[in-house]
């Protein structure tokens, strides 16, 4: 159920950017209870006039290698599980594809399970 963009810097490879999807989506499956197969990703590539971000913001060391991504999901977690997926977003993205932690913005917005429709004109988490 989430629905993940992922923006960042042009100029990074193919490889690079599946990376970062991958290792997103092990996160949330392994912290956020997301099925398999649940998986709805954009990537969106800013030349640098277009990617702009406070660079020590909250004294945080950021580089042009940020990486903001943006969650939506249901509103059905506890703070506590949502500090987990930070985590663990952090340490899979550092290990692929070499993030450095100060470089993974993560913003997570809330919606009502009756929010979603994933087709058919139906909002299938309505009960």
């Amino acid at each position: 159920m989430p629905l993940t963009r992922i923006s960042l810097r042009k100029g990074k490879p193919a490889a690079y950017r599946k990376a970062i999807c991958e290792s997103l989506y092990l996160a949330m499956r392994e912290t956020f209870d997301v099925p398999e197969g649940d998986r709805f990703m954009t990537v969106s590539e800013h030349d640098a006039d277009d990617f702009v971000y406070g660079a020590d913001y909250l004294d945080i060391r950021r580089s042009d290698d940020l990486v903001m991504i943006q969650l939506t999901v249901s509103n059905t977690r506890p703070v506590a599980q949502k500090q987990k997926l930070y985590r663990r977003i952090v340490e899979r993205l550092t290990e692929s594809p070499g993030l450095r932690p100060e470089d993974v913005f993560i913003n997570l917005v809330e919606v009502l399970p009756e929010n979603w429709s994933f087709g058919l004109g139906e909002a299938q988490y309505v009960r």
